[in-house]
């Protein structure tokens, strides 16, 4: 782990050097190296955090920290791929990710060892198995706020934009500071927001999902990475938002566009509405919970690799390109010790008005060790009976685990699911185990944002 810390420094070292170099002129290739800055420094932050945690913490057999850490390790290679995506996608920046893909890959060494070593040598052999099934944790305090300011566009408020509003809220408070709040009200707001991460506890409330909409339309075909064509992103601790439409208005023509990015620990949205097309909602990294709300896309529409809960939410599917076909899912788990997955309990799987005959799916690979459970849901129609698609060929077919239990409508049935070495259907004993209290240890912390949800099984 210590060796981890060092080699993220020196990559974030090694990046910097090549936004210095005066032959990195590319505005698509800055913007990458930009992200790949960024992420190298969460890198740094979270292993540090995790390596000071273990040296000076006795390994107790009830420690709630265990899944803190898991969370963060887990983050870091997150953060690795998403750094070597921006490249890819980046055609100027080819000759920049050939020279990085050999301290990338052995950074990704790095954590990938730290997270095993974390699990199969720090963790108790008591608590082994319970990572994902662990679920009396302590509540947190009820809500307490530090402050609730207004964002009123037509100057009747404490502030204009979202983003000042953002930036006058105090830096590194603790959750029992209580919430700073940022009442938004009835309005487009045509800003880019980045809620950064030492603006932890922010509570975002607006007149609702079709009054007060953050919008923007930045693309990957208009020079952006998909990291941070994002209209709306948040990397900070405790975020919860409420009542707002989230948008990118790019279009299926621009391809990757994304209206939410979300790598923040511990984060909420409840009755809130995201619309895109092709990636529209980015669960990035870390513990998240959405409840309530609605998810409109096209391609790979809710992607990433958080560990993530969608529950009580209403997902459609909406009209793509010619020739592209719908899949709802591509999570991006990387390594088999992860804690990552998406999770998607007693939501409706649908399609929008304008879909029509276009062939659909749950989900396809993104990666490796790609985790996809469907659970108590409705799936309509609109979903091919084999329903999971592949990325290419036979990639992770034998690693992914795509789940499905519960569940009806008329996409539902099983019997002519592929055939998949990683997929199953599964009984209630193995669903538990991506439920609120046991993938996301909502008990822990989700009684403190107020937002409702089911613990357990429906």
């Amino acid at each position: 782990m210590s060796q981890s810390v060092s080699n993220a420094r020196n990559f974030s070292s090694l990046i910097q050097h090549y936004l210095n170099l005066p032959s990195t002129s590319s505005e698509s290739t800055i913007r990458a190296l930009e992200d790949c800055k960024f992420l190298a420094e969460l890198n740094i932050e979270f292993i540090s955090q995790a390596l000071n945690t273990v040296n000076s913490t006795e390994i107790d057999d009830d420690s709630d920290g265990i899944n803190d850490l898991l969370t963060l390790i887990s983050a870091t290679l997150t953060n690795q791929e998403t750094c070597v995506e921006g490249l890819r996608l980046t055609d100027s920046a080819s000759g920049v990710l050939d020279e990085l893909l050999t301290p990338i890959g052995n950074g990704s060494k790095f954590y990938s060892t730290s997270l095993a070593l974390f699990c199969d040598g720090w963790v108790p052999k008591g608590i082994r198995g319970k990572i994902l099934s662990q679920i009396d944790l302590p509540f947190l305090e009820n809500i307490t706020t530090r402050g609730i300011f207004v964002v009123n566009q037509d100057g009747n408020g404490d502030f204009t934009t979202i983003s000042d509003a953002v930036n006058a809220a105090a830096n590194n408070t603790v959750s029992s500071d209580g919430y700073y709040v940022i009442y938004v009200t009835t309005g487009i707001y045509n800003e880019y927001v980045s809620i950064p991460k030492y603006k932890k506890y922010l509570m975002m409330i607006g007149d609702g999902i079709d009054q007060t909409v953050i919008t923007g339309n930045r693309s990957v075909v208009d020079g952006w990475t998909t990291f941070n064509s994002a209209t709306f992103a948040v990397v900070a601790q405790g975020f919860v938002a409420i009542n707002i439409t989230f948008q990118n208005t790019a279009g299926a023509i621009k391809h990757q566009a994304v209206a939410l990015r979300n790598g923040a620990d511990l984060s909420a949205f409840y009755t809130c509405r995201f619309e895109g097309y092709q990636d529209t909602l980015y669960t990035h990294s870390l513990r998240q919970f959405y409840r309530d709300c609605e998810i409109y896309g096209t391609i790979d529409y809710i992607f990433g690799n958080a560990a993530v809960v969608l529950q009580n939410c209403q997902i459609y599917s909406r009209k793509p390109l010619s020739g592209q076909f719908i899949a709802v899912t591509a999570q991006g788990r990387t390594d088999p010790n992860q804690n990552t997955g998406t999770s998607i309990q007693n939501c409706s799987i649908v399609a929008a008005e304008d879909l029509g005959s276009t062939k659909s799916y749950l989900g396809r690979p993104w990666k490796e060790y790609s985790r996809v459970v469907v659970m108590q849901s409705f799936i309509d129609g609109l979903i091919d009976p084999a329903g999971w698609s592949v990325w290419s060929g036979d990639f992770a077919l034998s690693t992914l685990y795509y789940a499905e239990f519960d569940n009806r409508g008329a996409g539902s049935e099983t019997s002519g699911r592929v055939t998949w070495p990683g997929f199953h259907v599964i009984t209630a004993t193995d669903a538990v185990a991506f439920t609120v209290s046991n993938f996301t240890q909502g008990d822990f912390w989700l009684p403190a944002t107020g937002v409702p949800y089911v613990g357990g099984l429906m």
